[in-house]
């Protein structure tokens, strides 16, 4: 029997997309585990939230409304950005919905906002994609978990590339929020040569001509920028509108050249070198399941902020699981958590010390597959990488 989930686009107030409920299995009784999903919808980063609430429906719904057998609801809001928005949702789901178990933010300045106010209710939280550093060590937290990445493992495996691709002289730049003060601070951890300059944008830039200027003055080996969705679509056309392109090559971190960066820039992308966990070329039974199921519901490629969505969902259904099918106990559904019993989309995965993946890393290169510009998987980078921060932690 498959699951009825409803779509409504950008949800208003305490709309949900849920899935129906079936039958309930004797692992689950009664009514459907609602799960929180406060998550970016709108603005340039829209997509982003996009791709990863479809693949939270979409793992529900590739196992009949159900994960790790129990019945789920999704519960999802539009943070548009704005962490007062989302500590506002998360204290109505708390509040008026009583809801336990989150997921969803993309941005880590809306995780901070957010976590703090679940964590205080003795909620759980379970992140697909921002996990700044600061909860990564002195503020962990026993009901707090990492699926996606320690934010500065992106770019310290860019620092690891930019070492490997032989340059010594590279511009980095970054928005000035804590991911973007995280990913200079992971490129630099791990790039053995010289930064030239850097420089912080904002969050809401949309015209980096003085940064345009800067980078042809300096004249580096490569430039390494961070800027996530539309940021980095503008970025990177921008880059080639100045005459950059061709002249000073970019290693980049995944998040500013996923496949919906590279659908909008199209050519000006092509030979762009980068780092990632995942890749959706990855040969592994369980990533070419989600692949083909999710671009045969949504037609279109997942990136990678559904990839971490999925496995999101999966690492939620072991914890139901080995928890009983309940997050009342969150000691019983941390235990399950923390064994990981599932079979990740990018392979090797394991929780460290302080709930964060321990993963590889991979090189990847835009080029042409059957004369379509697409993200090619080239070589391992790192191996079993951990973050820095899990020293500090005591759980």
């Amino acid at each position: 029997m498959t699951a009825s989930i409803t779509r409504r686009g950008v949800l208003a107030a305490g709309t949900a997309l849920a899935a129906a409920p079936l039958a309930a299995p004797a692992i689950a009784q009664g009514a459907p585990l609602r799960i929180g999903v406060i998550t970016t919808l709108s603005g340039p980063g829209g997509y982003l939230g996009a791709d990863a609430r479809d693949a939270l429906l979409l793992a529900a719904e590739m196992n009949d409304g159900r994960l790790g057998g129990v019945p789920v609801q999704f519960v999802v809001e539009d943070d548009a950005l704005r962490p007062a928005q989302g500590k506002q949702i998360a204290e109505r789901f708390i509040r008026n919905e009583r809801i336990r178990l989150f997921t969803g933010v993309i941005f880590s300045n809306v995780l901070g906002a957010v976590v703090p106010d679940v964590l205080d209710g003795n909620g759980i939280y379970v992140s697909c994609n921002a996990g700044p550093s600061n909860f990564a060590g002195r503020e962990c937290h026993r009901n707090y978990f990492v699926v996606s990445w320690q934010n500065d493992n992106l770019h310290e495996s860019a620092g690891a590339l930019a070492n490997i691709m032989g340059y010594r002289r590279v511009f980095i730049l970054a928005p000035n929020y804590q991911a973007g003060r995280d990913a200079l601070t992971g490129f630099k951890r791990l790039f053995q040569g010289t930064v030239t300059n850097e420089v912080y944008t904002r969050l809401d830039q949309t015209d980096y001509a003085a940064e345009m200027a800067q980078i042809r003055a300096a004249r580096p080996d490569a430039v390494y920028h961070f800027h996530p969705g539309g940021l980095g679509i503008a970025f990177i056309r921008q880059y080639a509108q100045a005459g950059l392109l061709g002249t000073i090559p970019q290693v980049l971190p995944a998040p500013s050249m996923d496949v919906g960066t590279l659908a909008a820039v199209g050519d000006a992308a092509e030979g762009i070198d980068l780092s990632s966990h995942w890749n959706s070329d990855f040969d592994n039974e369980e990533n070419r399941r989600f692949v083909e199921a999710f671009r045969r519901r949504y037609n279109r490629i997942p990136t990678f902020y559904a990839q971490q969505a999925y496995d999101t969902a999966l690492a939620i259904g072991a914890a139901l699981r080995g928890a009983g099918g309940t997050v009342d106990n969150t000691e019983a559904f941390r235990t399950a958590m923390l064994r990981a019993d599932f079979r990740s989309t990018r392979g090797s995965f394991r929780f460290g010390p302080n709930q964060h993946p321990i993963q590889d890393w991979y090189a990847l290169k835009v080029e042409r597959v059957g004369g379509q510009l697409a993200l090619v998987t080239k070589r391992k980078i790192l191996e079993n990488h951990g973050d820095a921060y899990a020293a500090q932690c005591r759980l």
